[in-house]
């Protein structure tokens, strides 16, 4: 899934200093708490003894849950085989989401494949392990041919080359690995009810919020009750709002993380732009222990290719020994 703030290109760094400050981690308990499309989480699956991620967003949760939370290896050719033979239906998609509705987010088609793959997936009542595989492959096909930019903001005014064929559900089975759980809940309170080796912290660094971004796919996990005003050109109804993204409330939301974290070794990714500053940062970890920086530059994320933006961002990984 295109995704603002994915670490996938910045893994191996991430990977390294882990265990440059915490030796084997092989059986250690690893928490990612603001997992978003999950790349962490899944990542550590493999390199750690049990994995915990979490996210409020709904579409995370469907993501990680598939990924992380799926333990055991299921046969799943004939489901996708299936789902990408049922007919095409007239759905909300298709309604709302195509310019058949006044929005170019996916061509009328498409819109009527996601319209029916989605119904199929429900009316099948799969166990669980199964829908999340179901409707995860589904949030990550669609998404590969969203008309968008990368974010769910805006439409382009033209489909282009990837947006303007026709869908094929695309397989994304879970990632084998460690014993995974998966949370959707506030990371400042589930820090409250949980415990570990080594907890890795990647929340919201501007004020776009997450729920705005990427509302279409929360749309497609609560496909047969959403809401929004059918007036708004991208049909942003009611989201999450992060206390992570508005600078009056992010330096208290972090200070209370870190000091309720019942972990030996916490880190924290964030970039040199964001709205709670290094100096707080550096200030807030100091007090509960070790603290040191590390630091590696790496491509920007650029979801408009209109607007002029430097190539390159600092990463920040801030490391505390508690």
């Amino acid at each position: 899934m295109r995704y603002i703030g994915n670490k996938t290109k910045l893994l191996d760094f991430i990977h390294g200093e882990i265990k440059s400050t915490c030796g084997d981690i092989s059986n250690s308990k690893f928490c990612d708490l603001f997992s978003g499309s999950g790349s962490v989480a899944r990542y550590f699956k493999q390199h750690c003894g049990e994995v915990i991620a979490n996210d409020l967003e709904d579409y995370s949760y469907v993501l990680c849950r598939n990924y992380v939370g799926n333990n055991e290896p299921f046969e799943y050719v004939e489901l996708i085989d299936h789902l990408n033979n049922v007919p095409n239906v007239q759905g909300k998609f298709y309604q709302y989401f195509s310019p058949a509705g006044g929005r170019s987010f996916f061509t009328e088609y498409n819109a009527q494949r996601i319209d029916a793959i989605r119904t199929e997936i429900e009316r099948l009542n799969l166990p669980p392990d199964q829908y999340y595989f179901a409707l995860a492959s589904l949030i990550e096909t669609a998404d590969s041919y969203a008309n968008t930019t990368g974010v769910y903001g805006a439409y382009l005014k033209e489909f282009n080359t990837k947006s303007g064929k026709n869908m094929k559900l695309i397989a994304h089975p879970h990632t084998p690995g460690a014993e995974g759980v998966v949370y959707k809940n506030d990371a400042n309170k589930l820090i409250k009810s949980i415990s570990g080796d080594i907890l890795y912290l990647d929340p919201p660094y501007n004020t776009r919020q997450y729920g705005a971004n990427y509302h279409i796919p929360n749309y497609l996990v609560n496909y047969f009750d959403f809401e929004f005003k059918e007036e708004s050109k991208t049909a942003l109804g009611d989201y999450n709002k992060s206390e992570y993204s508005q600078k009056k409330t992010v330096r208290d939301a972090f200070e209370y993380l870190i000091s309720n974290a019942d972990f030996k070794h916490i880190f924290v990714s964030y970039n040199n732009e964001g709205i709670l500053s290094f100096e707080d940062i550096r200030e807030v970890m100091s007090k509960y222990g070790e603290y040191e920086l590390k630091e590696k530059e790496h491509k920007r994320y650029k979801s408009n290719t209109n607007k002029p933006q430097q190539a390159k961002v600092v990463e920040h990984l801030h490391v505390l020994t508690k």
